[in-house]
């Protein structure tokens, strides 16, 4: 889930930023601090902008810096348990595939994908669905469902498993054709509705 929030901090500016402007100055240092790296709590920041209310400008004897009270917004992304995305697998294995979903990669173990029998078939690269005959290769999107979330401090700690088992889920190509093939049976309901109401008529 995507959030933008305001918050509220206290940024120290050293003096080798005293000479920009301060509101330049405050934001390419909490850019620096804070983009890309990990919250435990609000998860990993994507961005921040629109710095709004800068206070103070306290002088610390011994240090030299200026520490202001900043707010500012910031936009994350938090993955979430039984959040629906849709992604780009970005890595296919004997064991799964990985898909991509913003900052974060999740993995779709080969029990999660389909109730199928899937093989790997190394020289393609691809899994294959031995009922059905879908495949998966590097570069599909595909719609999944985020079962479970280890946050951890950094990007790549970061663990999430998906599935892709659930009515509505699955790689998008295959969501194409089963919606293809339900709409000439919605249409012949339909036209049997409109002969009966013909006939009462």
């Amino acid at each position: 889930m995507y959030k933008v929030l305001t918050v509220s901090d206290t940024v120290r500016v050293p003096p080798s930023y005293f000479t920009m402007d301060l509101n330049s100055a405050i934001l390419r240092i909490i850019q620096e601090k804070y983009e890309r790296k990990v919250d435990l709590e609000n998860g990993v920041v994507l961005r921040i902008w629109n710095i709004h209310e800068i206070t103070g400008g306290k002088v610390v004897l011994g240090d030299g810096a200026a520490y202001y009270d900043v707010k500012y917004n910031v936009l994350s992304f938090i993955p979430e348990i039984h959040e629906v995305i849709n992604g780009e697998v970005s890595e296919v294995m004997d064991f799964g595939m990985f898909v991509n979903m913003g900052p974060f990669d999740g993995l779709v173990h080969l029990s999660q994908i389909a109730n199928d029998f899937i093989t790997f078939d190394k020289k393609s690269g691809n899994l294959v669905m031995k009922g059905s005959k879908h495949s998966i290769k590097k570069g599909d999107f595909v719609r999944a469902r985020i079962v479970s979330v280890s946050l951890k401090p950094t990007i790549p700690e970061t663990k999430i498993a998906l599935t892709m088992k659930s009515d509505g889920l699955g790689g998008m190509s295959w969501l194409q054709e089963e919606e293809k093939a339900k709409k000439p049976k919605r249409e012949g309901k339909e036209e049997k509705k409109e002969k009966k109401s013909k006939k009462k008529e």
